[in-house]
């Protein structure tokens, strides 16, 4: 496991070099990586200071919002209003998380999340992103995950509760 995790990085670094870095799916090779300045808009933290976590919400007008981690954007997602007024869900034209293995740019919509493991995020527990269920099982194994979630199955209180360690 830390040979693929090191091996993963290693093939990573170019990923991480900034916006021009390359997406396999064409609807993420538009969203541009975050800035210096860009801040999450759920908990005010610089995002570009945690590339492996980052997650993003790309609107059809061209503008993003991004995340120091998928938890901060599912709770921009439930809460709209709060964080995006005048922003709706239709509108949204992609949605970006970083994949933990292979630290490259995934379709949030398709991407599996574990909860409830050992491995924290830049704001404690997190819903770690994987690219397949198959890495989403070997997560689990390997970092004692409690239950892996598809986009889908992930509820509006779920973030708050990982707040509060309760999974």
């Amino acid at each position: 496991m830390r040979r693929r995790r090191f091996l993963a990085v290693l093939s990573a670094l170019p990923l991480l070099a900034g916006p021009g870095a390359a997406c396999a799916d064409s609807r993420l090779d538009r969203i541009s990586a975050p800035g210096p300045r860009d801040l999450c808009p759920v908990c005010g933290m610089v995002v570009a200071k945690y590339p492996n976590w980052t997650a993003t919400v790309a609107w059809r007008n061209g503008h993003a919002h991004h995340f120091d981690g998928a938890k901060d954007m599912f709770k921009f997602l439930f809460d709209l209003p709060r964080y995006a007024s005048g922003h709706r869900r239709e509108d949204i034209a992609a949605i970006a998380v970083t994949d933990y293995y292979e630290l490259k740019r995934i379709d949030g919509r398709q991407a599996f999340y574990v909860i409830g493991s050992d491995v924290l995020g830049p704001m404690g527990h997190e819903l770690v992103p994987l690219a397949s269920r198959a890495d989403a099982e070997e997560f689990m194994r390997d970092h004692q995950g409690r239950r892996i979630l598809t986009f889908e199955e992930v509820k509006g209180d779920l973030p708050a509760r990982l707040d509060r360690g309760k999974f």
